[in-house]
């Protein structure tokens, strides 16, 4: 007995505290979706404090020196994400930053000061879509604030035979008309309207 007492008293002072759950954690992933962390997958642009967490978001949650709760999180479409320990936290509606308080507040209940951090590894929920004659056709994440002429220049911008007069924004039911070259040249800036989730920018 005092042999295994006097080993458990070799180990570092600074090592961490063990959890405090009385049984072993089950640390599968609830929703497939949901991967270990990749260090190598750079996070979204988006600014954690202002930017708004949605439904199929992917939550890139690293809590330190636990790797088990380290992963990929994906908002499901009841706005929550399940964690280890945490269980279920809503997410939809969120910044990164008031994620991150949620978070640390239900792991604190097992965990001695845990140290969260949150990016955004994928935006899903917002998004805008551009087709016709620009180079880059197809569905483009909306992180933060964003022109249609931003929107045109990210896609690679027009290519030799566009219409740049007679570009359409498409937001519901409405046809939101755009002058490529006007606004170009500084006239009509009104026109520049800021891309919502959705938008359907086309260029014939």
């Amino acid at each position: 007995m005092c042999a295994g007492f006097c080993v458990a008293q070799e180990k570092p002072a600074e090592s961490k505290p063990p959890t405090q759950e009385s049984k072993p954690v089950d640390v599968k992933p609830e929703n497939p979706s949901d991967t270990k962390l990749d260090p190598n997958t750079p996070p979204a642009p988006v600014d954690p404090k202002t930017y708004v967490i949605g439904v199929q978001d992917v939550v890139g949650v690293t809590v330190w020196r636990e790797p088990e709760l380290s992963r990929f999180y994906t908002v499901r479409p009841d706005g929550k994400i399940s964690m280890p320990l945490a269980g279920d936290i809503a997410a939809d509606g969120l910044t990164p930053e008031k994620l991150k308080e949620r978070i640390t507040a239900a792991l604190d209940v097992y965990m001695t000061r845990p140290e969260v951090i949150i990016d955004i590894r994928a935006v899903n929920s917002k998004r805008y879509f551009m087709s016709g004659e620009v180079n880059r056709t197809g569905p483009y994440a909306l992180t933060g604030p964003l022109t249609v002429l931003e929107a045109i220049s990210n896609a690679g911008g027009l290519r030799d035979f566009a219409n740049s007069k007679k570009v359409v924004i498409m937001r519901g039911d409405q046809r939101l008309k755009f002058n490529y070259k006007e606004v170009i040249k500084g006239k009509n800036m009104d026109q520049n309207i800021q891309v919502q989730p959705g938008d359907h920018i086309i260029v014939p």
